[in-house]
């Protein structure tokens, strides 16, 4: 009987761990349900194009200016009770950026960036605290839910707004986030982290964060995937369409991009536990997007067959870039502030991706600079994915090898 307790006891506890995933089911939807609503929402709020566009790179916006904040956040309330407020908020904000006119349209949607941003930073934290011996595989599994996650938003939006309208189709994901929300809610209530005990020399630790050469290469491995991805997800039905793909095929290749990263993602942590070789890893990752980019450009004929490679290395990439995050953190705190470094300045990169990319086609007439432009910034992170991978110099290895 007293086994059977016991038993039940740590299949309960395992549950609650595994919470962690349903989370990463939240942070994409509010993003990748937006896209392909653009011209309806332009079309009823008489709002233009380039003003749309300010939605798209709104909350990367709001991911590079509140990442940094995410470590006072949990020194105050624990990491597992900033997460429950951040999807109590997202929920909230989802409902708000629907139905409360234009200007909670764009209030609403900084508001969600801000809300997504602590489930960014806190995710990889959280990852190496609860599945310290198995960093990669659980990053893997995660990054999964959370590209599946976003496939399926950016592919069931429309129907949704022509079954119903284009507020419903954006507010419906505030039903998941809830759900969602009080899963998590008797784990915030249990944790024992809130608040986090501060280290007596924690106001020099940021400086020393950015004096960290390793700190600022992680940082480039996730800024640099992050643009090749959304500067793909944005332009590549654009790019596509150029090189004589039609509209229909090209919507269903982008799906196709986003839907192969979880094959990516859960394949790349395989590499990692086989072969122990971060720098191994980076190369692999970092190596379909080259491929994909420089196939588009010289035999745009097999579209598909690019997407597929460049789709596989996106989604590796993340797994990467995240595991690296979890890694490469000392403890706790040194994963919080590494995560809050690398995320803020990467998104600020990826912001600025998808406007760059948009102007260069604009300037020359053609896409062929902007694969251009995404194919330097794949070789910039194979570069530096192979810095990032190698022990830092002092010797220090942290614990939860990929």
């Amino acid at each position: 009987m007293e086994r059977s307790v016991r038993s039940s006891r740590r299949s309960g506890a395992g549950l609650v761990v595994l919470t962690i995933f349903l989370v990463a089911l939240c942070l994409r939807p509010a993003l990748t349900s937006v896209g392909p609503l653009l011209p309806t929402i332009g079309a009823d709020l008489g709002v233009g194009e380039g003003t749309l566009g300010g939605l798209g790179t709104l909350p990367l916006l709001a991911f590079a200016a509140v990442s940094p904040l995410v470590t006072r956040l949990t020194s105050r309330i624990g990491t597992d009770r900033a997460l429950l407020l951040a999807l109590t908020v997202l929920t909230v904000a989802l409902l708000a950026r629907s139905y409360t006119g234009v200007p909670g349209l764009w209030v609403g949607t900084a508001v969600i960036g801000a809300a997504i941003a602590v489930g960014n930073v806190l995710v990889p934290v959280i990852v190496k605290r609860d599945f310290g011996g198995n960093v990669s595989l659980a990053t893997g599994v995660y990054s999964a839910f959370m590209t599946v996650s976003a496939a399926v938003a950016s592919a069931v939006s429309v129907p949704i707004a022509l079954a119903v309208d284009w507020r419903f189709a954006l507010a419906v994901w505030a039903a998941l986030t809830l759900v969602v929300t009080l899963a998590w809610l008797p784990r915030a209530l249990r944790s024992r982290s809130a608040p986090m005990a501060r280290p007596a020399d924690e106001h020099k630790a940021p400086i020393r964060l950015w004096r960290r050469p390793t700190a600022w290469l992680v940082t480039g491995v996730m800024g640099l995937q992050s643009t090749t991805f959304y500067v793909m997800v944005n332009w590549l039905p654009s790019i596509e369409a150029a090189r004589g793909v039609s509209e229909e095929a090209a919507g269903v290749h982008l799906f196709v991009y986003i839907g192969v990263g979880v094959i990516g993602g859960l394949v790349i942590p395989l590499l990692f536990r086989s072969s122990g070789n971060q720098v191994l890893a980076g190369v692999v990752a970092s190596m379909p997007m080259i491929v994909g980019v420089i196939g588009i450009l010289l035999a745009p004929g097999l579209s598909l067959l690019w997407v597929v490679i460049a789709g596989l290395g996106s989604g590796a990439s993340l797994v990467v870039a995240l595991s690296l995050i979890s890694i490469r953190g000392r403890d706790q705190h040194d994963a919080t502030r590494l995560s809050g470094m690398a995320q803020s300045l990467g998104y600020l990169l990826a912001a600025a991706g998808p406007i760059v990319a948009g102007s260069l086609a604009e300037a020359t007439g053609s896409w062929t600079a902007t694969l251009v432009a995404v194919l330097v910034a794949a070789v910039l992170q194979l570069g530096v994915a192979i810095g990032a991978g190698r022990p830092e110099r002092s010797g220090v290895q942290p614990s939860g090898g990929l």
